[in-house]
């Protein structure tokens, strides 16, 4: 998923380090909250009910629809909002990543050798408009991925009968054959082309959110559809704020999937400054701040404001996304002197020094399903990045026949972003092309990047895993299936669709029905192969710092989509 924020400052990271102290990729978090406790409770604390939750951003992440969206911006509030039938659960630490029954009451009846899912549906909940939730729903729902043309329709859900057909012509999309419901049982059945053992993983992200069968099937944009969590939507103005209110016909059915939620109301806010945000979490005035703080502010927060500061690690990965069909990146020369021309650690720097990242050269993250160490786009070679060799950069370009070509590099317009596209002009004037800087606003530079209506050439972006699987990354990122041309939604942001690389990506997909270990030994490979294509430069994994009022408690951070927003206490 899109990257939720970045931090700067190694004068704040050495200072939390010290004091918040950070959760590795393989034990929960150690800091304590705000309220000084630091274990989550196990059960629903009627004490600490009420409030309103005050978020702030700069901007807004764009549609607030859960099937289009995919920044982690909104879909850490969608965990509040919107169910599928299953979840992840619901809870700090590496037991995050456990998928757990959510609509469904229990997980599914798996047949057919694996290829068909039968889930029976929890009797008793309504969406947020008072109707009761149906078969009927999910039925529609499933079609509904793919007529809107969700951005992982072709990655998550091709392996579904028929979606085929629908990913080519979703206007006449019909999953009757395979997504069928049985409203006397309360049972609904999933078909599937082969077994896909990543498939419960897909059925917990928000893109398969169960929303009415009357929802309309396009972008639902700045209108919010009826939820089933214990939040709803009261009204969201992206120049404004998103205000999320309590689901009238919420009643927690799994503390697990959804538990109900503390603060009577969550807001979130956007227009302020960056510099007038911190003040006003630092004031009490706001509880969260969404974006990178200024560095004149950060040593501030490490030294005052420690004990508000949170550190989690995370599986993640800040990258160059280079296009692949328009000059000079349909060259592989091209692309390949970005990579050796890459100032890696002067990156790492910028976003805040060695304690809240490190720089990488594959494209799957350090200690992530399928990684494996190897770089080969260092200066003196070796398995990790070192420094980068500009005059091997500056050769290929010559030798690319692109040296004196003019690129925009398109970054979004915070701090810190711009200052690493900086980075990234200065190296690119330097190896022989004559490059700007276009920074947008983060409403819609993800979106923007993605459709190859704008021919961006080359753009920072980041990826956050939707869930622990290498397919996450390379197939959903770099796969043939994921680029959508003349699309918003096409989260293949360099156009990037090599056959033979494709062929090895399916064969582990293939390969994980038998063997996991197997499989990631493929994905490797997959690595390394798509690595010397470069239609990426991969820059840095980062870790994560949440910097919270003095009146929340009870922070939690679930690794698989951060913060848990609803479990705040702000009373």
């Amino acid at each position: 998923m899109k990257s939720r924020h970045v931090l700067a400052s190694t004068a704040l990271s050495a200072a939390l380090v010290v004091t918040a102290g950070c959760s590795s990729s393989s034990t929960p978090s150690s800091s304590a909250n705000a309220s000084g406790s630091a274990a989550a409770p196990t059960s629903f604390q009627e004490q600490h009910k009420g409030g309103t939750l005050h978020l702030v951003a700069k901007a807004a992440a764009g549609t607030i629809d859960p099937m289009i969206n995919y920044t982690l911006q909104y879909w850490q509030l969608y965990q509040a909002m919107y169910d599928g039938l299953l979840a992840f659960k619901k809870v700090d630490g590496v037991k995050s990543f456990t998928v757990v029954p959510d609509l469904a009451e229990e997980m599914p009846q798996v047949s057919d050798g694996g290829k068909t899912y039968t889930f029976t549906l929890r009797k008793g909940i309504k969406f947020s408009n008072g109707a009761d939730v149906t078969p009927d729903d999910v039925v529609a729902s499933f079609t509904r991925i793919f007529k809107v043309n969700s951005p992982t329709a072709g990655s998550f859900y091709n392996g579904i009968v028929g979606a085929d057909a629908c990913i080519e012509t979703p206007a006449t999309c019909d999953l009757s054959k395979a997504v069928v419901g049985d409203a006397k049982a309360g049972t609904v059945t999933i078909h599937l082309v082969a077994p896909d053992p990543e498939f419960p993983y897909k059925l917990a992200v928000p893109h398969a959110t169960i929303v009415p069968k009357n929802s309309p099937m396009t972008d639902a944009g700045t209108t919010p559809l009826p939820t089933t969590g214990p939040y709803m939507v009261k009204s969201y103005d992206p120049n404004r704020a998103l205000i999320m209110v309590r689901n009238p016909h919420f009643k927690e059915w799994s503390h697990d999937a959804q538990p109900q939620g503390y603060p009577d109301e969550i807001d979130e806010t956007f227009g302020l400054t960056v510099e007038a945000e911190v003040t006003a979490v630092e004031n009490g005035q706001a509880d969260w701040v969404f974006d990178p703080p200024p560095a004149d502010r950060l040593n501030e927060i490490g030294s005052k404001y420690a004990k508000q500061a949170h550190v989690n690690a995370l599986t993640a990965m800040w990258y160059l996304a280079m296009n692949v069909n328009i000059a000079p990146f349909d060259n592989i020369k091209a692309r390949q002197a970005v990579n050796w021309a890459l100032d890696r650690a002067g990156a790492v720097s910028l976003y805040g020094g060695k304690n809240l990242a490190q720089p990488v050269c594959t494209f799957l993250p350090p200690d992530f399903p399928g990684h494996v160490d190897d770089c080969q786009y260092t200066k003196g070679g070796g398995t990790t990045w070192k420094e980068p060799d500009v005059a091997k950069a500056k050769q290929l370009v010559k030798e690319s026949g692109t040296a004196g070509q003019a690129v925009a590099v398109v970054t979004t317009d915070d701090e810190v972003n711009k200052a690493i596209g900086e980075n990234v002009q200065s190296m690119l004037n330097e190896i022989g092309y004559k490059a700007t800087l276009k920074p947008i606003s983060g409403n819609i530079q993800f979106t923007y990047i993605q459709n190859t209506n704008n021919k961006v050439q080359i753009s920072l972006t980041s990826w956050y895993q939707d869930y622990p699987a290498a397919s996450d990354f390379l197939n959903v990122l770099l796969g043939c299936g994921s680029f959508h041309p003349g699309s918003d939604s096409s989260i293949n942001i360099s156009g990037f669709c090599d056959k033979t690389i494709d062929a090895q990506m399916q064969k582990a997909l293939a390969t994980e029905q038998t063997s996991m270990d197997e499989a990631n030994m493929m994905w490797g490979e997959v690595d390394k192969a798509v690595m010397t294509a470069s239609p990426t430069a991969p820059i840095f994994t980062p870790k994560l710092i949440d910097f919270l009022s003095a009146r929340v408690g009870n922070y939690q951070f679930s690794k698989q989509f951060y913060m848990l927003v609803s479990q705040l206490w702000v009373q």
